[in-house]
């Protein structure tokens, strides 16, 4: 007996709660790892080259196979998803370094940035119309980065090549006729000769810490199921539940950074906090704009639903 839409609505909902929930709590798994000596790019390294075995493994029971020898045989589409890898290891690289060094507050800001940023290049790329209340969101945006780069006495850097990054890796993941688990694994094939090549030359050099005992090599290796598993659980509810509350709990997770960057210590001046509450604001009136518009859209249909 297939599952009740009530049912399968929810298990989509807890499906996107737990991946945002995941993605809120890797500074801490990142902290961990920096606390037995791993550095950023030790991690890095280890994320491309142990991702490549389970996003095999989701691929395999998804059996999306033929859409990766699809790829390896189209140099366009390979050339794109070189593109997208180049900028999701930038982009990771960059989280990791941030949130062991310190910096999980700017980080956590480039992601509250995203979706905002996310209408702009829709405007920008796609034609899209951003209505009043999204200019609003935009704006409340903008002075949040502005507080914030008087806070820290220049830009944002990481918050903004964060949120830079990843808006552009998916307007091209968009682009590319792939699933979003395949499309990882071309990707994590691409970065894995990197992470292979580094990974040897620490444990050549004796710089590598990822051998020393059981417990680093069980920190190397959950790097990968940690990388993996929230993006599948990401592709499984996006399928299934409307862009609007997708919405809202993408803010869980740059929220939950937020937490945890406070719970280290990190410094939470008073003009941080005023940042943070324009952008919080901002964030605030893309989720709602975006439930209202939603629940008009829905009204709508049932309107149109109706016998005259």
């Amino acid at each position: 007996m297939s599952p009740a839409p009530s049912d399968s609505a929810r298990a989509a909902l807890l499906s996107a709660f737990a991946c945002y929930t995941l993605w809120g709590f890797m500074p801490l798994f990142f902290m961990g790892q920096a606390s037995v000596g791993f550095d950023s790019l030790e991690i890095l390294a280890h994320r491309a080259l142990w991702a490549v075995a389970v996003a095999g493994l989701l691929v395999w029971l998804a059996g999306q196979g033929g859409q990766i020898r699809t790829v390896l045989t189209s140099p366009k589409t390979l050339a794109w998803l070189a593109f997208s890898t180049a900028l999701i290891g930038l982009n990771w690289g960059l989280y990791v370094w941030a949130t062991t060094h310190g910096a999980t507050l700017e980080a956590s800001l480039g992601y509250y940035i995203n979706p905002l940023l996310n209408m702009v290049v829709g405007l920008w790329l796609f034609r899209e119309r951003i209505d009043r209340w999204g200019w609003i969101a935009i704006g409340l945006a903008a002075v949040g980065v502005l507080f914030q780069t008087l806070a820290l006495g220049r830009p944002p850097w990481i918050s903004l090549i964060l949120a830079v990054t990843f808006a552009t890796y998916g307007v091209i993941r968009k682009r590319v006729p792939i699933d979003a688990q395949a499309g990882l694994l071309v990707e994590c094939l691409l970065l894995a000769p990197f992470g292979l090549a580094w990974v040897l030359w620490l444990q050549h050099t004796g710089a590598g810490v990822a051998f020393d005992g059981p417990v680093n090599t069980f920190w190397a290796l959950a790097n990968g199921p940690a990388t993996v598993l929230p993006l599948a659980l990401f592709a499984w509810s996006a399928r299934r539940l409307p862009l609007s509350t997708i919405g809202f709990i993408q803010f869980l997770a740059p929220t939950l950074q937020f937490g945890v960057g406070v719970w280290a210590g990190e410094a939470l001046t008073p003009l941080r906090v005023v940042s943070f509450a324009f952008i919080w604001g901002g964030a605030g009136v893309f989720a709602a704009a975006a439930f209202f518009r939603h629940r008009a859209a829905r009204e709508a249909l049932k309107r149109a639903a109706k016998p005259v």
